[in-house]
């Protein structure tokens, strides 16, 4: 079993990660967190663009559940030499991980190293297409906040074209009977989740979550001031007063503060989840590698 899309998931296995996760949350605030039923097994982590959030957390899950732990430096690696993915997969498989977790830059590339590897296949995210773990953990954070999921109101606002976070999002989100509004800069959002505005997005909203801009894969600059952004699509003080009078705020990160969200309602100390999602990152990706392994090793 791969988890490549939210797709890849049924509703029972949805529900068991987020179980789990809760459990492994609590876990994770002892002083001692040291699980030993990954013993004797290799994660391999493959990130082949940045990441602080998503490779620390799946190092950090994968150490605590007591696996061995393989971080590829990719800068130093043959894929700098003209190796090709297929090739690099190729040669991971041959060093027989017992799961391999990976990011790319290009939509779909997981998909063709699952198709090469004998262990399971996480998908960290892949370009424009989907990040499936993070869908969980946020999945994980409303539950954990509300109690529950279906019938609440979010708000998913920003650069939405670019989003593999909202697609994933989307996906699990509308299945867990949440109601979804989703709101960006009309170049930036795509044909086929609709839109509207963010004050109307916002309005009355249980949760919102704010996406940032990724200007490395614009075709072309938005052009806007400096602050402009912020003004016309971003979360300000004013918007967020719009929304139900305990809405909380999300955000998969990198924060750009002052550009799609006001530093102030980052840090809001009773409404903002932000470092929540962090923490319960660590405790879904817990959940998501022993889920995976025991199903490889039966």
């Amino acid at each position: 079993m791969h988890l490549l899309s939210i797709d890849d998931l049924s509703d029972a296995q949805i529900t068991a990660i987020l179980d789990e996760g809760e459990r492994w949350f609590a876990y994770n605030r002892q002083p001692r967190r040291n699980d030993h039923r990954l013993d004797g097994l290799t994660i391999v982590n493959a990130f082949f663009e940045n990441s602080t959030r998503t490779l620390l957390s799946f190092e950090i899950a994968a150490n605590r559940l007591g696996a061995q732990v393989v971080t590829m430096q990719v800068e130093h690696s043959s894929i700098k030499k003209g190796e090709t993915l297929e090739d690099t997969a190729r040669t991971l498989n041959a060093m027989r991980p017992d799961a391999l977790v990976i990011r790319h830059g290009t939509s779909g590339a997981p998909a063709s190293v699952a198709a090469i590897m004998d262990c399971p296949v996480v998908n960290a995210g892949d370009g424009i297409g989907e990040h499936p773990t993070q869908a969980l953990l946020d999945a994980a954070t409303v539950r954990q906040h509300f109690g529950r999921i279906d019938g609440l109101k979010i708000a998913i606002c920003g650069d939405l074209k670019h989003s593999r976070v909202a697609r994933s999002n989307a996906k699990l989100l509308e299945r867990l009977g949440a109601r979804l509004r989703f709101a960006g800069p009309p170049s930036l959002m795509p044909n086929d989740l609709g839109g509207t505005g963010i004050d109307q997005a916002v309005d009355g909203a249980d949760v919102v979550i704010m996406l940032r801009v990724q200007r490395e894969r614009l075709e072309e600059e938005l052009g806007d001031a400096p602050g402009e952004y912020l003004a016309r699509f971003g979360l300000t003080e004013e918007r967020f007063s719009r929304t139900s009078p305990d809405a909380v705020i999300m955000h998969p990160g990198p924060i750009n503060r002052g550009v799609e969200i006001e530093g102030t309602l980052a840090d809001h100390p009773t409404r903002s989840l932000i470092v929540r999602q962090v923490e319960m990152g660590v405790a879904v990706r817990m959940a998501c590698l022993d889920l995976l392994t025991a199903e490889r090793l039966g």
